[in-house]
């Protein structure tokens, strides 16, 4: 089984979309901060200590923390 948390590809347009186990959207981060919020709305209050642990978070589609524009 893969990370429970996905940081999707940057879209055309910015940010990323954030999504949990079975799909779930959590919402479309343009930085760091918005995806710390999202998953400390989701229950995971220390989220910033988890962004760049590969158990926790996959980051597909490019490069981890850059939400600018594909």
């Amino acid at each position: 089984m893969g990370a429970p948390i996905v940081v999707h590809r940057p879209s055309p347009t910015g940010g990323r979309r954030v999504t949990v186990v079975g799909g779930e959207i959590l919402g479309l981060a343009h930085d760091d901060h918005d995806l710390i919020e999202f998953l400390r709305r989701a229950g995971l209050p220390d989220a910033e200590r988890i962004l760049d642990d590969p158990q926790w978070v996959e980051w597909r589609g490019g490069r981890a923390h850059q939400y600018e524009a594909a």
